[in-house]
């Protein structure tokens, strides 16, 4: 079995990090705008990793939200990671020990699961460690700058930053999708759904992403399983 390197893990996670710069430069001026310091909009991002939850987080406090509403919010959004890190656990190799897998699932992002699940053979813990830090510090360092620069960018320049996070979702499945026609249909019937939901109904957009990825994986796990990876 190919066992991936420290060092596959740094080069897989700088595409991460370089999208995660214009993503969190965003958010780092938006926190400012919303009335929040520097350090906090620091400590935030270094704390949650989470570009929605953070968005959503943001308004809660400056609007002087209560915890529960906080609680409740966060659990909407970022459920999917749950499901991500129960999916992504099933990937890693017999050197990945509990405290490594808490640290792990700290940076177990939407880009990092997506990376790490399209290794063809199991990863170990040097390939995680060099894949979530990058991003990590891409995440942490676009939010401080963002934060600084404050004001300075005109509004239309700021939104557009946003944009780059999808083309980051993009280039991830893409590779994948072409080399499997399977991962390929469950993006499809993901998407469909997505749609449906969207236009059709009035579910919260978190539980729109869960519903989605579940019926989608579990479509596909039924008519086409994967069979599972060897060490």
């Amino acid at each position: 079995m190919k066992e991936y390197t420290f060092k596959e893990g740094l080069k897989d996670g700088i595409p991460i990090c370089l999208g995660y710069l214009s993503v969190s430069f965003a958010f780092g001026i938006f926190c400012i705008q919303s009335g929040l310091s520097i350090i906090e909009a620091l400590l935030i991002s270094a704390t949650n990793v989470t570009s929605a939850g953070q968005l959503a987080g943001v308004p809660i406090i400056v609007g002087g939200g209560t915890l529960v509403e906080m609680a409740v919010t966060q659990l909407v959004i970022n459920l999917r990671y749950a499901l991500m890190s129960v999916s992504l656990s099933q990937k890693f190799g017999s050197d990945i020990s509990m405290l490594d897998r808490l640290i792990i699932a700290f940076v177990n992002t939407d880009e990092v699961f997506a990376v790490a699940s399209g290794k063809e053979h199991k990863v170990s813990r040097n390939y995680m460690f060099g894949l979530i830090l990058l991003p990590f510090l891409g995440w942490t360092s676009g939010t401080l700058i963002g934060a600084v620069a404050g004001n300075i960018f005109p509004a239309v320049v700021i939104a557009s930053l946003g944009v780059a996070i999808y083309g980051m979702f993009v280039a991830i499945v893409v590779p994948v999708a072409k080399r499997d026609k399977n991962v390929f249909i469950c993006v499809i019937i993901a998407m469909i759904l997505s749609c449906l939901f969207n236009f059709l109904t009035k579910v919260p957009s978190g539980f729109i992403i869960i519903i989605c990825a579940v019926v989608a994986s579990t479509i596909m796990a039924i008519v086409a399983p994967k069979e599972e990876v060897k060490e």
